[in-house]
């Protein structure tokens, strides 16, 4: 038997400590489907708090993607999120350590698509057509100031973007979301400006994509100071779908042809969150016609 000890109230060391607490415990998230696979984030507190990205394949086999040495996890707006997004098997995903964009192609090592810097990347979506990921960018450069946020577009497949990205979309405070339609010819966004939260008020912006890549006329199509904006998605057609509290309840819409928002459920529920990260999703397309949803009653 181990000898009874005493010690003074409040100093007395628990054997039960709180790394032995969570060493067993993997937390999830950031559930990516393409095709026939899956890819999620582990959270390990056996590898140090690592976030690894994880593959099933359509076989039914788990292997780990990002290598031991990279962490994927973004910075932005500080709480992060979006920290991969996967095309054809290649993962685009930020590194934390030095918060640099990596692209890693099945097998192969990661490799670096943006310089060194005080340049951090989050939320992307990859614009297959013209070679480039899309992605909110926050920029630490200047010293003393305010980071600032905009939408560009990087190279990919190939050399390190040594600008950092090509500027879409910038003068508002923060954004997030951008998302391109199924034909490459419209990118939607969110944007909003201090002192609101997204969950306060943020707008839903669209643009024309040009045949050169660059961005012309674009405009507000939903949202505002006093309304929240959640989650655009285009549909498998090119529609534009979000969720909005117009309603004072957090409702599905999609933009009709007419340009103004149609509802689709009209529910005194919940079918957004607040969004604390980037990349957040509470519905998703199984087809044209039919949506997934989850909502709080």
């Amino acid at each position: 038997m181990s000898q009874s000890q005493v010690a003074p109230y409040g100093s007395w060391k628990s054997p039960v400590t709180s790394d032995l607490i969570v060493s067993g415990t993997v937390g999830l998230g950031h559930i990516t489907l393409e095709g026939d696979e899956v890819y999620w984030i582990e959270m390990r507190p056996s590898e140090g708090g690592r976030n690894c990205i994880v593959r099933r394949t359509a076989g039914g086999q788990t292997n780990d993607v990002t290598p031991p040495g990279f962490n994927a996890r973004t910075r932005v707006h500080e709480y992060g999120g979006g920290d991969f997004v996967v095309h054809e098997g290649t993962v685009y995903f930020s590194n934390f350590d030095d918060q640099r964009l990596y692209e890693q192609a099945p097998g192969a090592e990661p490799r670096p698509v943006t310089p060194a810097g005080k340049m951090r990347y989050s939320d992307g979506a990859v614009d297959a057509r013209r070679g480039r990921l899309l992605v909110v960018r926050e920029d630490h450069s200047a010293e003393g100031a305010e980071a600032v946020n905009t939408i560009v577009a990087l190279k990919i497949g190939g050399e390190v973007d040594g600008n950092g990205g090509a500027v879409l979309v910038e003068g508002a405070d923060f954004y997030s979301t951008p998302r391109l339609s199924p034909d490459g010819s419209k990118l939607a966004w969110l944007q909003w400006n201090h002192p609101n939260l997204p969950w306060d008020g943020s707008e839903l912006w669209v643009g024309e994509v040009n045949a050169d890549g660059s961005l012309g006329a674009s405009g507000k199509v939903a949202g505002g100071p006093e309304e929240c904006i959640f989650q655009p998605e285009w549909s498998p057609t090119g529609v534009l779908y979000f969720i909005s509290d117009r309603s004072n309840w957090w409702n599905l819409y999609r933009l009709g042809e007419g340009g103004e928002p149609e509802a689709m459920c009209k529910r005194e529920a919940e079918f957004g969150v607040p969004q604390w990260l980037f990349a957040m999703s509470t519905y998703s397309f199984a087809a044209e016609t039919r949506i997934i949803c989850a909502i709080n009653e």
